[in-house]
């Protein structure tokens, strides 16, 4: 005979149809992890037959279900009414006395001595689906205290069986409403109100790329993140190489975290109010990166034990300093993400923003902008609107489903409205601040999510395409086809493409849009003399130990989560080759560079990285890279020198790198060299004997092979690289390659657009090709086409 409450020790995932999704996993997680070292807070549950003899003992399921029947199922108009009407019915019910004696015999086991702060959480199960999912849609309570308050907690969750959400939930569902039941779950208080709170995916949100683990936190009770009241911190941690015992975080952001949720004095009875975060805690990250190291080997263990990527729920006891998972569910969005085909989507013209944020999904959607202050305002929505608020709560679910997009205020990657809009499908941009206050109610608008992680919403109606994308069928030639890529934000959406790797990452734009300032003006900022570049520079840094420090950690998180996108193919960095005129333009920069008439063939590349008034920013790169390679683990980081003039060159540049902790050779590094001046293939061979391999940048052997400024309108005609000289050099750096016996590629446009340079190319034996990622697909067709032709 089913019991009517049941300790945690004692249900499992087999239990589902007993005590719902919810507390099965509680039970599972107590049981089977809890001797791995990971911290489940004790509990116990409620069961479904508990729910359904409450019912029949009230003599209310058939009130229920009439109830029910009434709802007007094409409008809606009348949910909230019902909604109303059947939540008083289960208030106004009473327990029965042997049900209020398990769960006060229970409490007292649980509590020991004296009473105890509980969770009071909701888990729905299905008679005719008990594995079905209802996450969200009930209430959960917390920091309940005594047994009077405890049973008038149960009793609200038995009642949030029938919230506005939950019903309209399970129409969208096909649920029967009288088959669902409700098991409570009441489990041991973790004080995160006095430390921090957050959750975890064991895939990454937004594309679905299962090597990461995405935790995302803030002060206090986790509830802000789910309300999206806050932007909260958010880490990336790279699961390959944590399971070496690597420092395993490639990437960190910081949110705001204005506002800390904390219990308030209420006698027992669940009550909590928001009070605004001390500024020294808004600017400190809520976990040390021991505590993310830890929570992510945790996350690992539980999507070990459920074999499927995983989304948890986690909390820090500020009073006891330990960490615990309080949930986990699986994932439910990107679960069964395939990588043989998406949509692309790309603007076709730019136009004024109007305000930006986070980016949740990769669309684009044109709609009017429809400010809304709450639930209540749904009746002005018509559907395809794009939704404007502050931030929204699970209330807001069914008018989230008539929307075209989704903007909020505030919020960050795990808010409910982030969650909603990937369930859903639509784009949304959450976290902008102030959208209620620059976009107009009822003006067009242009929501895109797929310029990176930065969404932007744009005025009025802006063209773009969408491209679909089909890798059924696809294959790779035998020639390596590799991205030339910059932008990180991109790179776990694109690792899904087929591709042998990266054959050049710029680490131009990561400088130019993570870290902004020029490196020298870090490394001297004491002696910088432009005030407001101090200012700024001041602003960028403010959490940062050190100028130089901040350099380094914004650089190999950029670097890392490239090169965790593709692990482990091999992933080439470029060293920086700004032209001074180029690097002048970072804040600062003035101070630091040169004036030249031609930068293009000045101060550029390997000669930067020796000479005095750069050396030390060199250094800051040189640091970078070694901590992806030696803290990060992420070995399959190749550098490269740019535009090396000389043998001598070539040699000082080895050894500066050595001085600075990147000896080649140790742990396999290997250091390559564009091939872009003439003298590089003259002296190809002696070039060799200092160098791991090649890459031919087409651009600039171009420009110095027939004399052409590659930058000048006026020359542009003459510009192609299928001139004969050019090709006859480029085959010449190919031969020269191989008779050394290392590889050569090539980076550039010309493959991509001319299948007869492919042929060029495959036909004279080169090892890789690299692409921009807008031309990779069409440069793959194109090798398979020359490698059909030259019988490769």
């Amino acid at each position: 005979m089913e019991a009517l409450v049941v300790k945690f020790q004692e249900i499992g995932l087999h239990d589902i149809a007993m005590v719902g999704g919810k507390n099965a996993s509680l039970g599972e997680m107590y049981n089977e992890l809890s001797g791995k070292g990971i911290h489940i807070p004790n509990g116990f549950a409620t069961t479904a037959k508990a729910f359904r003899i409450f019912l029949k003992e009230n003599n209310i399921r058939q009130s229920l279900i009439n109830l029910l029947n009434n709802l007007d199922r094409k409008e809606y108009s009348n949910l909230e009414k019902i909604g109303s009407e059947a939540r008083k019915l289960i208030m106004a019910a009473s327990f029965s006395e042997k049900f209020t004696e398990e769960i006060k015999l229970f409490y007292r086991e649980l509590s020991g001595n004296e009473p105890i702060e509980v969770a009071v959480r909701s888990s729905a199960t299905a008679e005719d689906l008990p594995t079905a999912s209802f996450a969200g849609q009930h209430e959960t309570y917390l920091n309940i205290k005594g047994e009077v308050s405890l049973m008038e907690a149960v009793k609200k969750c038995f009642a949030s069986l029938y919230t506005d959400r939950a019903i309209k939930y399970r129409e969208d569902k096909g649920f029967k409403h009288d088959s669902v039941a409700l098991s409570v779950g009441v489990q041991k208080m973790v004080r995160s109100d006095a430390g921090c709170s957050g959750i975890a995916f064991t895939i990454d949100p937004e594309s679905g790329f299962k090597e990461v683990i995405h935790l995302s936190g803030v002060w206090g009770l986790g509830e802000n993140i789910v309300q999206g009241t806050v932007n909260p911190d958010e880490f990336y941690v790279f699961k390959p190489t944590l399971k070496q015992g690597k420092n395993a975080i490639i990437q960190k952001k910081m949110g705001d975290k204005a506002k800390t949720m904390i219990y308030a004095d209420s006698n027992g009875h669940s009550s909590i109010t928001n009070i605004n975060t001390e500024v020294s805690k808004q600017n400190r990250y809520i976990l040390t990166d021991a505590e993310v190291l830890q929570l992510s080997k945790w996350c690992l263990a539980i999507e070990d034990h459920y074999n499927k990527p995983m989304d948890i729920e986690w909390a820090k006891d500020g009073i006891t300093q330990n960490l615990f998972i309080t949930q986990a569910r699986p994932e439910t969005v990107h679960h069964s993400k395939s990588s043989s085909s998406f949509t692309e989507y790309k603007l076709k013209e730019q136009g004024e923003v109007l305000v930006t944020g986070s980016a949740i999904g990769s669309k684009i959607v044109i709609g009017t902008a429809r400010i809304l202050d709450s639930p209540r305002d749904s009746h002005k929505l018509e559907s395809g609107d794009i939704i404007v608020t502050d931030n929204t709560s699970p209330d807001w679910d069914p008018l989230l489903k008539k929307a075209g997009g989704i903007i909020t205020n505030s919020g960050g990657r795990t808010s409910h409205a982030a969650i909603v809009a990937r369930e859903l499908g639509v784009p949304a941009v959450v976290g902008t601040n102030n959208a209620t206050n620059i976009i107009r109610n009822g003006e067009p608008i242009t929501v895109s999510c797929a310029e990176g992680s930065t969404g932007k919403v744009y005025k009025g109606q802006i063209h773009y395409v969408e491209n679909k994308i089909n890798f059924d069928d696809f294959h790779l030639p035998k020639t390596e086809a590799k991205f030339i890529l910059a932008d990180p934000d991109k790179a776990f959406e694109l690792s899904f493409y087929p591709n042998n790797g990266v054959g050049l990452l710029r680490m131009e734009f990561i400088i130019t849009h993570m870290i902004k300032a020029h490196p020298m003006a870090l490394v001297k900022f004491q002696d910088l003399l432009d005030s407001a570049a101090k200012n700024q520079i001041e602003i960028l840094t403010k959490n940062y130990p050190s100028k130089e420090v901040f350099f380094i950690d914004k650089l190999s998180q950029g670097i890392g989560t490239i090169a965790a996108a593709f692990y482990p193919k091999e992933v080439i960095v470029r060293m920086s080759d700004f032209k001074t005129n180029e690097y002048a333009n970072l804040i600062g920069g003035q101070q630091f560079e040169p004036k030249e008439e031609n930068p293009m063939l000045g101060f550029r590349g390997a000669s930067r990285y020796y000479s005095e008034l750069y050396s030390e920013g060199f250094k800051l790169e040189c640091e970078a890279i070694k901590r992806v390679r030696d803290e990060m683990g992420l070995f399959n980081v190749k550098v490269m020198i740019p535009f090396c003039r000389t043998l001598e060159e070539g040699k000082k540049v080895i050894d500066i790198m050595a001085n600075y902790g990147l000896q080649q050779k140790v742990n396999d590094l290997e250091i390559y060299m564009m091939i872009e001046i003439p003298s590089n293939i003259i002296l190809a061979s002696e070039f060799a004997k200092i160098f791991d391999g090649f890459s031919i940048g087409s651009n600039d052997l171009t420009q110095l092979m027939l004399g052409v400024d590659r930058d000048s309108q006026l020359m542009a005609e003459i510009f192609d690289e299928n001139d004969p000289a050019v090709k006859q050099m480029i085959a010449l750096a190919i031969k020269k390659a191989k008779e050394s016996g290392i590889k050569i590629g090539l980076c550039g446009q010309a493959p991509s657009d001319f299948p007869e340079f492919a042929i060029f190319l495959i036909n004279n034996g080169i090892d890789s090709i690299s692409y921009n990622p807008d031309a990779l697909i069409k440069g793959i067709k194109n090798m398979n086409i020359a490698e059909r032709e030259v019988k490769v």
